[in-house]
């Protein structure tokens, strides 16, 4: 028995990411179906824009996660400092 961690190859990291991408748009798109059918029901007199409003919002979430997961250089406040910025500083 080994206590070194194995090491965990590339493609697994992207498919452990975008397994994490679909589940979080399924759960999303559906928590936002739910809402859109409450709303529609009991505000808009059985309308269907709530629902795909609501659809597409809990979409938009997701997407906006999974970019974000996908290239963390994109989230708001983050800076990306080049190599040789850092070997300058020691």
């Amino acid at each position: 028995m080994s206590s070194a961690p194995s090491k965990t190859s590339s493609e697994d990291i992207i498919g452990q990411k975008y397994d994490r991408c679909v589940a979080d748009l399924i759960v999303k798109s559906g928590v936002g179906f739910g809402v859109g059918i409450v709303a529609s029901v009991l505000l808009f007199r059985r309308r269907g824009w709530p629902v795909a409003l609501s659809t597409g919002f809990g979409a938009g979430a997701a997407y906006a996660d999974c970019d974000r997961s996908f290239n963390p250089a994109r989230i708001p406040g983050t800076r990306i400092v080049p190599p040789s910025a850092l070997k300058e500083q020691k």
